[in-house]
């Protein structure tokens, strides 16, 4: 082997990551408003761009037309007025105006109510609250105690144990035994260990179920109701809609603002400009072109990949969520002869609307499990939870279902789930194991 320096002429392919295509790449993966953002950064970087806004009365006119209402609908416009939410400061605040409060516990009571989480706990103790404010601990706790005597009743508290005793001890109806084991027997009764503590107790097991229900009845986050954040606006990029039998797909981007290129503007400058203004004139208009290239672009892959889900996932459009299908963006990618990259841009931050709400499109690609069946079809995870939710549902809560017996159902049904599958699809949509859910009526 000759190790001898030289030069040699060698032909390779390769695929060269151009300003433009990145561009369109990116394009893709962006959402509407993301979309919109990047226009308006294009026109203030290139002079002969200009967006024109959509016409809203045009769109207004359009969604009456179709039937489907407008979020411009003069009937549903307040719904669209900025929240100003009553916090729970503020409603505090209302309540302590009637008191008279020094100087000192007002500054007290401030750092207090800013020390409390969303749902009304207090997240400090009294003594390091005293230290960081240089009073007197006393002086602390009696604030502290103002606090816990305010309305909602159960804020102040530390823990849910003394939120929930908080709520027992003002309310009028509550059963003794209930503020007993929630004081002295917290932990058992969340355990659920009833049987031992009935007998502990000296009571009936359907005394404690009793009491049981009553707390059952008590707020854990009494604070909650004025904390609340704002429900964030989605705009869908696709809508489906039903017509007996056929599915109807639409791209939605008529709100989008429209791209326009200034072309007397753009041929004043070049009549009267050197060569290099021309050069930059040329670029900026070469740069439009792109770009309204990678916009058709985008508008077609999300129109074509929206379509594939419509047609892959039919029985989610007709029966709802329980009939969602296992999709891998995959097998999207192979039937539209794209890159599987190319369906996850697409996907990302992109909605579709349909009969029964409005969803991100990577929604339609839930995982897969196997199925028993033996046409070798899959079911998705989502149908299992459906299932399991179904069967917690209508279950004799005096002998609950345990993990097992609905892996057993599951599978003479056709699922083929393990326990533990079953057990963890159970504790993500928050129910509680079957002996959590035992009743002794």
């Amino acid at each position: 082997m000759q190790m001898k320096p030289g030069l040699w002429q060698q032909q390779t392919m390769k695929l060269t990551m151009t300003q433009e295509l990145t561009q369109a790449i990116t394009l893709l993966q962006y959402s509407a408003q993301e979309l919109v953002e990047f226009l308006e950064s294009k026109a203030v970087e290139n002079p002969f761009i200009q967006l024109e806004a959509p016409d809203l009365k045009a769109l207004y006119k359009k969604d009456r037309q179709t039937g489907v209402k407008s979020q411009t609908d003069d009937k549903n416009w307040i719904e669209h007025i900025p929240d100003s939410s009553y916090t729970i400061t503020d409603h505090w605040n209302t309540q302590f105006q009637l008191m008279t409060l020094t100087k000192s516990q007002r500054r007290i009571l401030d750092f207090l109510l800013h020390n409390m989480d969303g749902n009304g706990y207090m997240k400090i103790e009294s003594s390091e609250a005293s230290i960081l404010l240089g009073e007197e601990e006393r002086e602390v706790i009696y604030i502290l105690n103002l606090i816990k005597r305010m309305e909602p009743s159960g804020i102040g508290a530390r823990d849910l144990q003394e939120c929930l005793l908080l709520q027992l001890e003002r309310s009028l109806d509550a059963p003794f035994l209930a503020e007993k084991i929630v004081r002295d027997h917290f932990t058992e009764f969340a355990n659920k260990t009833w049987k031992p503590l009935a007998k502990k107790l000296g009571v009936e097991l359907n005394e404690i179920q009793q009491a049981a229900d009553f707390i059952q009845t008590l707020n854990p986050k009494p604070g909650a109701c004025f904390h609340h954040d704002a429900s964030p606006y989605v705009r869908p990029d696709v809508t489906v809609t039903l017509s007996g039998d056929t599915i109807e797909v639409h791209l939605l981007d008529e709100d989008l603002p429209k791209v326009i290129f200034q072309r007397d503007y753009y041929e004043e400058l070049a009549a009267h400009s050197d060569t290099d203004v021309k050069r930059f004139i040329r670029e900026k208009e070469k740069d439009y072109q792109w770009l309204l290239k990678s916009l058709e672009q985008r508008q077609q892959t999300i129109q074509r990949v929206g379509l594939k889900i419509v047609q892959k996932q039919r029985d989610f459009f007709f029966s709802g969520p329980g009939c969602l299908q296992p999709l891998t963006m995959k097998e999207v990618a192979d039937e539209l002869s794209i890159h599987e990259s190319t369906v996850s841009r697409t996907v990302r931050g992109k909605y579709m609307q349909t009969p029964f709400g409005t969803y991100e499109l990577k929604f339609f690609f839930p995982s897969g499990l196997a199925a028993a069946q033996s046409d070798g079809e899959g079911t998705s995870s989502n149908q299992v939870k459906v299932r399991i939710e179904t069967l917690v549902a209508a279950e004799d809560k005096k002998k609950p279902l345990s993990d097992q017996e609905i892996c057993t159902i599951l599978k003479e049904e056709g699922l083929t789930v393990s326990r533990r599958t079953v057990a963890k699809y159970r504790e993500q949509l928050n129910i509680p194991s079957s002996s959590k859910r035992k009743r002794y009526d």
